[in-house]
């Protein structure tokens, strides 16, 4: 597939135009040097990092697509770490696609209704605003569960939560999700009566707040929180279009 195409493939289910008040340059933010290339193997990261470039340039790959792109919305001069990291991907004629809001919020592949179908929740329906634009989930188990329970599916395999606040209920049963920088979301999340909340970073200003509205919170870390969209969206291109797809995992612990 070429560049164009796998463009309009991705925004045929995720939508960037329904996110206008989303700061991310949402799609190509650098192309191939040929329009016409034929991209045969796909990267996926969450951030685009230099270290992130050079790996899908060890792999072959000719696209890198990730959750924090390059470009948000205000002149950037090309300087420094800055210009290595454009200048890595155009050294190895590696396109760039990028999709924030759009990735969170997508009801099939997005990082939030994806973790929730990973750890079990039924009835899911969108939750939490931002500019205007609705970017969780909030569904409820078939059965309650332990917060202890809860980290380790949240976590999937990958080490402790960066942050366990067990104030709420022992038996966890409605959960809130939104992944990344999202915080001061708890808000919402009471205000639905959830029994937890899972996001990426818990503030310190939020600590206080959340104990007082008696509400367990999961903080992931925002890196592990949004591994989940890019992941999808590599399994689905693969099984329906049948180009290889690789993940590029570089955990910053945050």
């Amino acid at each position: 597939m070429t560049l164009s195409e796998l463009d309009s493939y991705f925004n045929s289910f995720l939508k960037k135009e329904n996110y206008s008040n989303d700061i991310s340059l949402n799609g190509i933010q650098i192309q191939n040097s040929n329009p016409n290339k034929d991209i045969t193997k796909v990267a996926f990261a969450v951030d685009a990092s230099l270290d992130s470039v050079k790996k899908a340039a060890q792999e072959g790959a000719g696209l890198l697509f990730v959750h924090h792109g390059l470009f948000w919305g205000q002149c950037q001069t090309i300087t420094n770490v800055f210009y290595e990291r454009v200048a890595e991907f155009i050294k190895n004629d590696i396109a760039l696609y990028a999709s924030h809001i759009p990735l969170d919020a997508n009801e099939e592949i997005g990082n939030n209704f994806g973790m929730a179908k990973i750890i079990g929740l039924k009835n899911v329906v969108p939750f939490a605003q931002w500019r205007g634009m609705t970017l969780g989930a909030f569904g409820r188990f078939e059965e309650p569960i332990s917060i202890e329970e809860l980290e380790k599916r949240v976590m999937r395999g990958r080490g402790k939560a960066s942050c366990v606040l067990p104030f709420g209920k022992k038996e966890i049963q409605t959960v809130a999700i939104v992944s990344g920088g999202a915080s001061e979301d708890h808000v919402e999340a009471a205000a639905l009566n959830a029994d937890a909340f899972v996001t990426g970073e818990v503030m310190h200003e939020d600590y206080n707040a959340m104990k007082e509205e008696k509400l367990n919170v999961i903080g992931a870390g925002h890196y592990n929180s949004e591994t989940v969209g890019v992941q999808l969206v590599a399994e689905k291109l693969k099984s329906e279009k049948s180009i290889e797809t690789i993940f590029i995992d570089f955990p910053t612990g945050l």
